[in-house]
Formats: structure tokens, sequence, C-alpha cells
């Protein structure tokens, strides 16, 4: 079968990390360790699996990372490659799954948990399995899958890149006959919106920040105002298409950047303070600071006491991570949904008692959910490009500026030959 292709090349490795994203060009030329091959069909052993084709694959920014350098080696431990990407599927059965029959669309939760792994029929599932969370399973490492914390970043299972996948009943959640492949592909990412609505844990009336407006960022505002009571929700978004998304899914307010930290302040009426501002003119801190070049650091902009009650960085950047820190009240909740990037400075951590949460993938009846929104919500025309295998680089340069072209999700379509 076709499928492209993640593979271990050090060189490339070092080299796309040294471009990061100031050239896409050669993110998806020379430097990017991405190959389309022919390889064998991926066929796990075990009870439980069964061959899928693809139907649609988008392409995520956890995807994106691993083409640019970008992603933490801490996964490193928790992939094996080479692995085919692509963990937002919707997929046709080719062959019976238990009680799903041949011919079946799904959906795939790409976690590859205890379930997955032949680990619960052998009696011995880790706790977080257990407890009905496996999305924070602990043996994602072992089992009879090579490691691999999802579909699409393990050597053993395929992923959504490719012409065919294997995949466990575990993961699949049925598609109904009237809901189009362009929203089936939606249903993933929409299922993490909707665990980060439940982990972000709104009360009424809280003000809100949501710091980004991709993908990740505009399901989140989606979820929130479905799944909460939340009073203000104001957005950071950098492109026009985004700003009219985030207002139709439930934003309150939707500022620039730049503005970020004023909007917040204006809606919360919390106080703006500046590390290089009262006191420089007495010798007092900020002075020595701004003298000895420290207060040009991060930790020198402009921060509030007050702000939002819970800020959501749907981003990963130091700069997103820093701005939700810095805009959230003191006891407030910061909510981490994009993989975050190193560097953020966590003063207002430890000053305002802030409580960080991670949100990772989804759990529960969050597919459920997220089928029910794909249904309802105003998702059309989210997919803004279908590629075929063989024009990757288009599509990941697509993906990869996605926000200025005004797209919210490119995909692969892998039964695409033209």
């Amino acid at each position: 079968m076709r499928a492209l292709e993640i593979y271990r090349s050090a060189p490339r490795y070092v080299a796309a990390r040294a471009a990061g994203g100031r050239m896409p060009g050669l993110l998806v030329g020379a430097m990017a360790p991405v190959r389309l091959v022919t390889r064998e069909r991926p066929a796990p052993s075990g009870r439980g699996w069964a061959a899928a084709r693809p139907r649609l694959s988008g392409i995520c920014g956890s995807d994106l990372g691993v083409v640019t350098g970008s992603t933490s080696l801490y996964f490193s431990a928790l992939s094996s490659m080479p692995f085919v990407p692509g963990h937002e599927v919707v997929a046709e059965l080719l062959e019976d799954c238990e009680d799903l029959p041949r011919g079946t669309r799904v959906v795939v939760d790409p976690v590859l948990p205890c379930a997955a792994r032949g680990l619960a029929e052998d009696g011995d599932p880790c706790v977080p399995c257990t407890a009905g969370t496996p999305n924070l399973c602990d043996r994602v490492t072992v089992g009879h899958l090579s490691p691999g914390l999802q579909t699409g970043f393990c050597r053993d299972t395929g992923g959504g890149w490719g012409e065919q996948l294997s995949v466990h009943r575990s993961q699949l959640h049925p598609v109904p006959d009237d809901l189009p492949d362009e929203r089936a592909v939606l249903v993933e990412p929409l299922a993490c919106a909707v665990h980060l609505a439940r982990r972000a844990e709104v009360a009424p009336g809280d003000a809100v920040l949501v710091s980004g407006a991709g993908a990740v960022g505009l399901f989140a505002v989606l979820a929130l105002r479905e799944l909460t009571a939340a009073g203000s929700i104001t957005v950071v978004a950098k492109h026009e298409r985004q700003v009219a998304l985030a207002r139709a899914f439930g934003a309150t307010d939707v500022v620039r950047p730049s503005a970020a930290l004023g909007g917040v302040r204006r809606t919360t009426r919390a106080m703006k303070v500046s590390p290089s501002g009262p006191g420089a003119a007495s010798g007092g801190l900020p002075e020595v600071l701004a003298r000895t070049g420290a207060g040009r650091s991060a930790g020198a902009a402009e921060f509030l006491l007050g702000g939002v009650d819970v800020a959501v960085d749907c981003v990963g950047s130091t700069g997103s991570l820093d701005l939700a820190l810095r805009a959230t009240r003191a006891g407030g909740r910061v909510v981490l949904s994009g993989m975050p990037a190193p560097g953020a400075d966590l003063s207002p951590v430890w000053f305002r008692e802030l409580t960080l949460a991670g949100t990772y993938a989804s759990r529960g009846d969050a597919f459920a959910v997220a089928l029910r929104l794909a249904a309802s919500a105003p998702l059309d025309g989210l997919v803004g490009g279908r590629y075929p295998l063989h024009r990757w680089r288009e599509a990941l340069d697509h993906a990869h500026s996605a926000g200025r072209l005004g797209t919210v999700k490119v995909c692969f379509d892998a039964r695409d030959r033209s």
C-alpha cells in the first residue's frame, strides 16, 4: 500500500528544528523527515483488530510539530518509527470488527491503551484504564503493539495518511449515514474539545480566555458554549476568518494578540501592571532589572492583577502560554490544550497560586457528544483543502499556513490518485 511515513533522520530533525516555522517551503521539501513509500499493510495481532480504509484524515498541529522538529523529545519514547501519521480519521471497515460489519463508516479514537494492546484481556490493565481514563494509560509502550501513544504515532497500526490502517474495536465510533465525511473527520478534534471544556471546570458566569483560534481554539469555544455556563469568552485570533468563526462559535469578544491583555482588562476590570513601571525612578527592582538586562526577558511583560477565571492555551507556543498565565486572576485555572513549548515564565503560577491543568485526547462519552456537535454546529466549509498523498508537500505547506489562508482544517484523501 502507499503511505506517507515519518522516519528517523537526525540530520533532517536538526535542520527542520533550526528552520522552525520561518521557512515552510524547506520544511516540506528537502528537510522534512517525510517520504511517500510503498509498505506492507499493517496487521497487529490479537483479538478485536480489523483493517480499515481511510476516507479523510486531518493534518493536526501535533503532526506539523513532528515534521518541523518542534515536538519535545519527551515524546520520542512514546512512539515507534517509522510510523504513518494521521490520527484524525474517518474510515470504512474492510472487514467485520466484532459487532461492526464490513463497510461501516467509523471515526477513530486514536488512543492505544491497555484494551488495544491486549493487556485488558490478559487481566492486567493499568490503573488509569481500570478507572475509565484510557487517555492516561500507563502502558502505551508495552503489550503486543510497538510503543505509540496514539494511532498515527505507532509503527504497527498505520495511520490516516495511508491507504489502509488497523483499528481496534475499542477505538471505533460508528458514523451516522447522514453525517458527511467533511464533518465526520472533525469528530476527533471535537471530542478533544469536549474533554477540554470539562477539564476547564468553568463555573456559571466565569470569564474565560481562549488563546488561539485555529481548529483547537475554535472547537474549544464551541464546546465551552455548548457544555458550560461561561459568561464572557474572549478569543485571541490573528486572522480575519478566525475572528468571524470565533464569533459564530460563541465568542463574546475577539482580540488580536497585541491587544489581548488590554481586552481582558476591559472585560474583567482588572489592573494592568508592568515590571518596568512603578518603582523604576526610585531605584527599585524594576530599575535594577532594566540595567542588568533581565527586564527584557519574558518575565518583564505586562500582566494583570485580576483577570479571567479560566484561561485556555490552544496554541502551545511560549507567547500563548505566557499570555494565559499573565491574564488569569489569582486562584484561577489555566488549561493547556496545545502541545506546550518550553520557555514560559511560571512566576504567575507561584505568585497568583494558579492551577495548571493539562488536557490530552478524550475520555468517557466525549465522542458521542462530538458526533452530536458535528451534526448540529456550523461546520460547513471548515475543511478547506483535500489532497491526495502524492501532493503531500503542498498539503503540509497549506496546513502550515492555514490560518493566514483562511483554512481551518486540511485533510488527506488517500483514495484519490489523481
